[in-house]
């Protein structure tokens, strides 16, 4: 009996549509991207003579090459104990402030600290300063800044709660989903109570 041959499979359409699937899974594949920090640096600023400070008035947390955490130069500390040490300094209350729109120096009323002699004056005169080692570990690092930026935002939730009955976290979410000057002129209100002011030395080696 003669041999019958098989017929050919085109695979020239099989390679159309292989390809047609890959152009489909390459567009709508999402990657995920690392999306980093997001942190608003400083302006720069004009060259002054740095102001002379008082030392009760600076706040200085260190973390060193072991992640420890030491508070004042001689106070060690977890980072659960941080935030509420920040709010104590800043909130403290216990003298006269720098002037505020040309204003006089004044007292904090709006503190609820313990108004204690030896810690810092007033708000806007409280300097968290920052210190870590070359060896400090980058999420240790960034933690202690979360703990620090965080003691101000309850202290600005706080305030704004008590002035316009809403939170200050509140504000900025709705002001920048519906921007208004009434809006702004509180948070500007806020923020000039409670400035945030932490500064960051060049890492120790």
């Amino acid at each position: 009996m003669a041999r019958r041959d098989l017929p050919e499979i085109n695979a020239g359409s099989m390679a159309d549509i292989a390809f047609l699937l890959l152009i489909f899974f390459l567009v709508t594949t999402t990657m995920d991207v690392d999306t980093g920090i997001s942190r608003k640096l400083p302006e720069k600023q004009d060259d002054v003579e740095p102001p002379i400070l008082k030392e009760k008035n600076v706040f200085i947390v260190t973390v060193n090459r072991s992640n420890n955490i030491l508070v004042e130069g001689d106070t060690y500390m977890t980072i659960d104990k941080l935030r509420e040490e920040a709010i104590k300094f800043i909130d403290n209350g216990g003298g006269l402030g720098n002037p505020i729109d040309d204003a006089k120096p004044a007292e904090c009323d709006w503190c609820e600290g313990a108004k204690d002699p030896e810690s810092s004056d007033h708000p806007n005169k409280a300097i968290i300063s920052l210190e870590s080692g070359r060896g400090t570990s980058y999420g240790t690092y960034i933690a202690v800044q979360n703990e620090l930026v965080g003691a101000y935002t309850v202290l600005r939730n706080r305030l704004s709660e008590k002035l316009y009955g809403m939170s200050y976290t509140q504000m900025l979410k709705d002001n920048k989903n519906h921007p208004s000057k009434s809006l702004k002129d509180k948070i500007t209100n806020i923020k000039n109570k409670y400035p945030q002011i932490i500064s960051e030395a060049e890492p120790t080696k």
